[in-house]
């Protein structure tokens, strides 16, 4: 199946979760994780409707932002090097990857320099999978406090990468942890921290962290197909 065949089928799926759990349909968003597919693939899911992209890498990330239409919401989805966040501030829609006090103060140094607030997501190793970035569920909340207090930089909510499994259901107890944690957030009331947004579900998994409340969710292979290893 093609790329428009795919985003169907993916978008009819979607709008059977989101009605399963009484949702509307306006607060599941989808973003099209693009890493590693030519420029080709993403220009025909961007004639398909596509406008949030997911990239792994900042140097893939730079180049698609380059060369692709500006009304593209790039979301920085991959671990995020300290050393390489000057080069995308001002190019993402939103980091969904921060894990770190250090990593969030250097966005704040380098968005400072250029006088914007970069939106970003705490990214949480629910599943304490050792092979995956992610602060853990006991830090999270002194985490989210701290980078509260730096004023370049805002707080939207959380992120989560769950374990690949065969069956779904498997990970419904981590998407229904990153719900707790998130609505406890809430409830703090920190200044300038702004709980809206809840990244989780993948190709393999979406159907589930939708029920369990994910605003947005992270499908590559489902849109594209197997990871094709080819420079952009």
């Amino acid at each position: 199946m093609g790329i428009k065949e795919n985003l169907d089928t993916v978008k009819s799926r979607m709008e059977k979760a989101i009605q399963t759990c009484g949702r509307e349909v306006s607060e599941v968003k989808l973003i099209a994780v693009s890493k590693t597919k030519p420029l080709a693939a993403l220009e025909e899911a961007y004639r398909y409707g596509c406008r949030d992209f997911g990239e792994n890498k900042v140097q893939e990330l730079v180049n698609k932002y380059e060369a692709l239409p500006k009304d593209i919401r790039w979301h920085m989805i991959g671990h995020l090097q300290r050393n390489k966040v000057k080069y995308i501030v001002d190019k993402v829609f939103l980091i969904h990857s921060v894990d770190s006090l250090r990593l969030a103060q250097e966005i704040e140094k380098e968005a400072a320099k250029k006088n914007i607030t970069v939106d970003i997501l705490v990214e949480v190793n629910v599943a304490e999978e050792e092979s995956k970035f992610g602060t853990t569920v006991e830090e999270v909340r002194s985490l989210v406090e701290e980078i509260a207090k730096l004023p370049h930089v805002r707080v939207k909510g959380l992120m989560t990468i769950a374990p690949y499994v065969e069956d779904s259901e498997e990970n419904r107890p981590y998407f229904e942890k990153l719900k707790q944690i998130y609505v406890d957030i809430i409830h703090k009331n920190i200044d300038n921290v702004f709980m809206e947004e809840l990244s989780m579900g993948m190709t393999g998994d979406y159907e589930v962290a939708i029920t369990e409340g994910a605003t947005y969710i992270r499908v590559g292979t489902g849109i594209f197909g197997e990871r094709e290893y080819t420079a952009i």
